[in-house]
């Protein structure tokens, strides 16, 4: 059977001096499946749009910024990661130079700058402990990793750098 998973975009907006990133807190929607978590901004890919057109909508509506200097860092394949189980494949940029400034929030929750050295201290998805190092690493090759999940936890992690 085919490998027909969501394709989604995964930004981590860095601030000027690179110190700091920009993070969501889900905590509006009460049926969100994100509720309570830390993220970095994105979405789906609508069915008209390539990659980086849809990273660029997604950051204009959830933050209100244009951008300008865009490093595709990787993708993550994560078979069993949705709601009710659906499969998920994320390209994993991050956005190194912005134009404007971000909202304070959108519907989806609290928009606020984190240091990055603390981010692996706030309440994530457990497999993002393997991957936001390579995020905001200065190794410049890129990751290409699957990350099965079940039950909201993840199963294993593989990863290639290239």
């Amino acid at each position: 059977m085919p490998y027909t998973p969501i394709l989604a975009t995964l930004a981590y907006v860095m601030s000027p001096d690179g110190e700091q990133v920009l993070l969501i807190h889900r905590n509006t929607r009460p049926g969100d499946h994100h509720l309570g978590k830390y993220n970095g901004l994105g979405g789906k890919l609508e069915p008209d749009e390539d990659v980086v057109a849809g990273l660029r909508r997604e950051i204009r509506e959830e933050a209100g910024l244009e951008c300008d200097e865009i490093e595709l860092r990787g993708t993550i394949s994560w078979p069993g990661f949705g709601k009710h189980g659906e499969d998920w494949f994320g390209f994993i940029f991050r956005v190194n130079r912005f134009s404007g400034t971000p909202h304070s929030q959108n519907p989806e929750g609290t928009l606020s700058w984190i240091p990055v050295d603390d981010v692996l201290n706030l309440p994530l998805w457990p497999g993002d402990h393997y991957f936001l190092p390579l995020v905001f690493s200065d190794d410049p090759r890129q990751f290409h990793g699957v990350m099965p999940y079940h039950n909201g936890e993840p199963t294993g992690w593989t990863v290639s750098l290239i």
